[in-house]
C-alpha cells in the first residue's frame, strides 16, 4: 500500500538539489516561484517536485515545531514544560499559557511549512504534462485545498494565490474568511469523486475529499461565531457518503491505527507514510522519553524528557477503558528484558502529577508518558511510524456530534444513531468489561467529567507543597460528555484544539477560552474570540507589507 514511497525513492536524490527556496527555507515564505520562462520541466524534474507535495504535509503535520503539537500542547490534554535540570521547554510555556504572539516559532513553522506544501502544487499545476492528466491535476487540486483548510483553521485571515503565473517579486493579497471558506469547498467538491477506487497511504482519495468537507461543515459556525444547524446537516452528508462506500470499517485494535505501518488498518482513510531512509520524522518517542528510559524498548535515538500528560485528563479515563493503557506509561519503569531502570542508584518513576509549566518547572521524572505510537527497538523509537491524519471513529464521532447539535432528525436519524455510533467506537475498548462501552443520549448531553481548574504546586523539589487549586469542573460544558469521548479517542493525534473551539460552555465561551486546566487559566468574556485563531507570524508580515495583522495581536 506504501506506492509513494517510490516516489521517494525516485525523487529524494533530485529532491535534495532541486526544490525551490520556497519549499524547504523556513526563514521567508516564496508564496508562489510559477514564473512563466518558458522551460518545459523533464520527467525527473516533474517527479522532484512531486517530493515537496508530499513532504511538506510530512513536515506541517509531525515535524519539530508540527500542527499535531501546536493543536494538542495548547490544550487540555498535555503539554512541554520547562524541565528543571535539562533547561529546555521555556519556548512552549506561552504555548500552553495561551499567551500567544507573533513571534512564536510555532506559528513561523505552520504557516511557512502549508504555504510550501501550496507553492509545490501551484508549481506543478502550471506544468503542461500534468494538465494534461486528469488525476494528478485533481490530487493536486485537493492537497492545495488540504494545506489552505489547515492555514485557514489556524489563521483564518491568510493570503491567497490561486496558481495563476505570476511576475517575480508578486505578492498576493489577504482574502476574507468567507471567501476562503467558499474557495475551499468550491475546490474539493470540483474534484469530488475523481479518484476511482485509489487508496493509497499519501494519496487524497474520494473519502478524503468527503472528510476535508465534513470537516469544513462541523466547524463553520465555530469559525464564523454564528448558529446555522445546516452546516450540520451538509457534514452528516458527506460522512454518509464515506458509510456508503463500505470500504472503511473501525479497527479490531485501537493500536492497529498507530503501528509502524498502518497500511493494512481498515479504519485509515488518509495517512501520511513514513520510511526509515528517506523520510523519518515521528519522533514521539523522542520527545516524551528520558534517556533512561528508552531501555524500555532498546531504542537508542536522542531523547528529551519533554511530554507530559495533565493529570487531570488522565484522571478522566474509566479504570477499564483500555484506551489508557494503549495510549500512556507511568510508574516505576523497566527495560525490555524486566529489569528495572535506575538512574543513580533510584528506579525510573513517572509520576502522575506535573508540578508547574514555569515556575518552577517540572523535573525530569515528572508526568506520565504518551506511547500511543508504537516505539520500536534500535535506532528507530518511533521515527518511521505511519501518521493518521482521518480515520474512521473520525466518521461516526462526528456525525453523532452533528446529530446531538441538530433539531429533530436528519434523514430519520437523530440523536438515538448518535448514542448508537458512540458505543460502536467505545465497544473495542472495553473488552474486559462490555457493559460500560455503552452511551446513552443523557450521558453524551451530560456535562465533562474533566475537573477543570488551575492546578499548579510552585514548590521545588524536597520543599514543602505550595499548591494553587482551583475548581471549575466540567457541568457547564455542553455536550461535554461528547467532548470527553472525543479526547480519549483522539489524544495526540492533531484534534483537541478544534474541539474545544468547537463545543461552548453554558455562559457562552467556547471551552478552548473559557476554561482552565494545569497552568493555563480562563478567560471569562464570551464576546472575546480572538484567541481562536493564531496571530500571523511577524516572519509573514515582514514579507509581506500587504498583510494585517489577526485582531487582537501587535504585529
Amino acid at each position: 500500500m506504501k506506492t509513494i514511497k517510490s516516489i521517494l525513492y525516485s525523487a529524494v536524490g533530485v529532491a535534495m538539489l532541486g526544490m525551490s527556496a520556497g519549499c524547504t527555507n523556513l526563514d521567508e515564505v516564496a508564496y508562489s516561484e510559477v514564473v512563466d520562462d518558458g522551460h518545459e520541466f523533464s520527467e525527473m524534474e516533474r517527479t522532484a517536485m512531486f517530493y515537496p507535495v508530499y513532504n511538506s504535509l510530512r513536515d506541517f503535520v509531525w515535524g519539530w515545531f508540527g500542527f499535531t503539537d501546536l493543536a494538542d500542547m495548547a490544550s487540555d490534554l498535555w503539554c512541554v514544560p520547562y524541565r528543571i535540570g535539562i533547561g529546555w521547554g521555556d519556548l512552549y510555556v506561552p504555548t500552553h499559557k495561551h499567551e500567544f504572539h507573533s513571534k512564536i516559532d510555532f506559528f513561523d513553522t505552520a504557516w511557512n511549512r502549508a504555504f510550501a506544501g501550496v507553492t509545490a502544487c501551484n508549481t506543478l499545476l502550471q506544468d503542461k504534462i500534468i494538465q494534461e492528466d486528469a488525476t494528478s491535476v485533481a490530487q493536486l487540486r485537493a492537497y492545495r485545498a488540504l494545506y489552505y483548510y489547515f492555514l485557514f483553521d489556524l489563521f483564518r485571515n491568510i493570503p491567497f494565490d490561486d496558481g495563476s503565473v505570476h511576475e517575480a517579486g508578486w505578492l498576493p493579497e489577504q482574502v476574507t474568511p468567507q471567501e476562503m471558506f467558499d474557495y475551499i469547498v468550491s475546490e474539493l467538491k470540483d474534484v469530488e469523486g475523481a479518484f476511482g477506487e485509489l487508496n493509497e497511504l499519501g494519496k487524497i482519495n474520494n473519502a478524503t475529499v468527503n472528510m476535508l468537507l465534513a470537516k469544513m461543515y462541523i466547524n463553520h459556525n465555530a469559525w464564523f461565531n454564528v448558529e446555522d444547524e445546516n452546516y450540520y446537516r451538509l457534514c452528516i452528508d458527506e460522512l454518509n457518503k464515506i458509510i456508503a462506500m463500505g470500504k472503511y470499517s473501525l479497527a479490531p485494535n485501537y493500536k492497529d491505527n498507530f503501528r509502524e505501518s498502518i497500511a493494512g488498518s481498515p479504519e485509515v482513510i488518509f495517512g501520511i507514510p513514513y520510511e526509515e531512509k528517506y523520510a523519518t520524522g515521528n519522533y514521539y518517542a523522542n520527545l516524551w522519553m528520558c534517556n533512561a528510559g528508552r531501555a524500555t524498548w532498546g531504542f537508542n535515538g536522542w531523547a528529551t524528557s519533554g511530554g507530559g500528560a495533565h493529570p487531570q485528563f488522565i484522571e478522566t479515563y474509566d479504570v477499564d477503558d483500555q484506551r489508557y493503557k494503549d495510549c500512556w506509561i507511568s510508574g516505576p519503569q523497566f527495560d525490555k528484558d524486566g529489569m528495572p531502570i535506575y538512574i543513580d542508584g533510584v528506579q525510573l518513576n513517572y509520576t502522575h502529577e506535573l508540578r508547574s509549566i514555569d515556575k518552577p518547572g517540572c523535573y525530569e521524572q515528572e508526568g506520565e508518558r504518551l506511547v500511543k505510537y508504537e516505539i520500536l527497538g534500535g535506532d528507530k523509537g518511533s521515527g518511521c511510524d505511519d501518521q493518521v491524519i482521518f480515520r474512521y471513529a473520525d466518521v461516526l464521532l462526528m456525525k453523532a456530534e452533528c446529530l446531538l447539535r441538530i433539531t429533530g432528525s436528519h434523514n430519520g436519524e437523530g440523536e438515538s444513531v448518535a448514542a448508537d455510533l458512540v458505543t460502536q467506537v467505545r465497544q473495542r475498548n472495553f473488552s474486559s468489561n462490555p457493559a460500560k462501552a455503552i452511551r446513552t443520549v443523557a450521558q453524551l448531553r451530560g456535562g465533562s467529567c474533566y475537573d477543570y481548574g488551575h492546578r499548579e504546586n510552585k514548590a521545588e523539589m524536597d520543599q514543602p507543597d505550595n499548591w494553587i487549586i482551583t475548581h471549575e469542573g466540567g457541568d457547564d460544558v455542553l455536550l461535554g460528555g461528547l467532548l470527553d469521548e472525543l479526547a480519549w479517542e483522539f489524544v495526540a493525534e492533531g484534534h483537541r484544539r478544534q474541539d474545544l473551539i468547537r463545543f461552548k460552555m453554558s455562559n457562552g465561551c467556547n471551552v478552548w477560552n473559557g476554561k482552565s486546566w494545569f497552568c493555563k487559566d480562563a478567560l471569562t468574556d464570551p464576546a472575546d474570540h480572538h484567541y481562536d485563531i493564531f496571530p500571523i507570524p511577524k516572519g509573514a508580515m515582514d514579507g509581506n507589507p500587504k498583510l494585517v495583522q489577526n485582531p487582537g495581536y501587535a504585529g
